[in-house]
């Protein structure tokens, strides 16, 4: 099983940061999985993992992001559910409210950078 997640700032139905199930990929194009639904999606702009995600990843804030993570400049995207969630101060690790999980926050990555 790979996992895929956008590495372009492109709109094209998947959220920014999220990591996704690969259902397939080519050298052009690409399907994951959303919520049971396969979406296709320009392989170009995507990174592929072979492990699935264990880290918060950290997002910079897109002036047309959702309005009730308008907050600050960067968001958490949680590895296991999904969700996003403002970012207060600089945790380390974070519980997921959503699916019940803690999760340490990669910091060291630079998404979107």
């Amino acid at each position: 099983m790979a996992w895929a997640r956008l590495q372009a700032d492109v709109n094209c139905n998947l959220r920014r940061g999220a990591w996704y199930r690969l259902i397939k990929t080519d050298d052009l194009a690409a399907v994951v999985d959303v919520r049971g639904t396969p979406v296709p999606v320009v392989r170009a702009f995507l990174q592929v993992s072979s492990t699935p995600p264990r880290k918060w990843t950290v997002v910079p804030r897109s002036r047309k992001g959702p309005p009730a993570l308008s907050t600050g400049t960067h968001y958490a995207v949680c590895p296991a559910c999904r969700e996003r969630v403002s970012l207060r101060g600089r945790p380390s690790r974070m519980l997921c409210v959503r699916c019940s999980v803690e999760y340490a926050v990669d910091w060291d990555e630079h998404y979107l950078a």
